[in-house]
């Protein structure tokens, strides 16, 4: 018999509707009624419906209120609206408002039934077709190795999060990171070896910080955190925390440990202007950071550099 699935039919006039009810279940259908558009919405509420079969003609409120609550924030469960009435005018506003299919009473139930097959086809479809979509999205905007943003998705994020800022008056900060001495990984334990501490560090780095900052892959050995409302102070925070976490790691078999140089920087700020200019000053920090030894954090607006704990 397949997969259950949930009927809502709505009709005041349940004793001409028997067969179908009994067809209904015979496809496989678990079938949920009610006489009034009130009551079809409070059984909508309590759980949502795979098909709605809907009367338009109904005491109270007609079957237009039930499409229309199917319709709030896009919904698009399949609606099928039935009426006595046939005339253009009837059902251009029924599928005006939303309804995928109408038919006359009173109407044979084989064809309801080869039109409730097709728009649960079509749902199908639909639903596949957007999972799918959301899928090739997170392949396109995602790093393959670490599963953090990759460099397009950041730059897309930067340029979206800095308006932001600008139009609300809002602190923005940023993060660079830079494993120190990778290359040394690469060379002495292999590629495989360097790709785990890749892993690890971005999971360290994600655990973290707050939901709301932006973790990516910047490139190679460097990673960028975006963090939305932060100022400097807040994101020199981040950046320790984060940086003694990674310090903590013991990679793989060989038991690796690998440390960071951190740049950050923000907006508002002296030379920051632009989101170009954030990433410019962050990368300056960063080097500074590199060349007073390594393993430390630089603030781009700050004369001292911070060594790491």
């Amino acid at each position: 018999m397949g997969d259950r699935w949930t009927v809502l039919l709505v009709d005041d006039a349940l004793s001409a509707t028997t067969a179908l009810q009994h067809a209904l279940h015979d496809a496989g259908a678990v079938v949920r009624t009610a006489t009034s558009a009130s009551e079809g919405i409070s059984l909508l509420m309590d759980e949502p419906c795979d098909v709605a079969i809907v009367d338009l003609e109904l005491p109270g409120e007609s079957g237009l209120a039930v499409l229309q609550h199917l319709r709030v924030d896009g919904g698009q469960t399949p609606v099928l609206m039935v009426s006595l009435a046939d005339d253009v005018a009837t059902r251009a506003e029924a599928f005006r408002r939303g309804a995928d299919d109408f038919l006359v009473k009173p109407f044979s139930v084989p064809e309801l039934l080869a039109r409730v097959d097709r728009r649960r086809a079509l749902h199908r479809a639909l639903l596949v077709s957007r999972t799918e979509a959301t899928r090739l999205h997170e392949l396109a905007v995602t790093d393959g190795l670490t599963q953090v943003a990759n460099h397009r998705h950041f730059q897309d994020r930067l340029r979206e999060e800095f308006r932001r800022a600008q139009r609300y008056d809002d602190p923005l900060a940023l993060i660079l990171i830079d494993l120190d001495h990778f290359k040394t990984v690469n060379d002495n334990f292999g590629h495989q070896a360097g790709d785990e501490v890749l892993v690890a560090v971005a999971a360290a780095i994600k655990a973290a910080v707050r939901e709301t900052d932006f973790v990516a892959r910047y490139g190679g050995e460097e990673f960028a955190v975006l963090l939305p409302k932060t100022h400097l102070a807040g994101a020199l925070t981040v950046a320790e925390r984060t940086a003694a976490d990674v310090k903590q790691l013991v990679v793989g078999s060989a038991g690796l440990k690998v440390t960071g140089s951190f740049g950050v920087s923000g907006f508002p700020g002296r030379s920051v202007n632009t989101s170009e200019q954030l990433v410019r000053t962050a990368d300056e920090a960063l080097y500074r950071a590199k060349r007073e030894g390594r393993n430390k954090i630089s603030l781009f607006q700050a004369s001292t550099v911070v060594t790491t704990i």
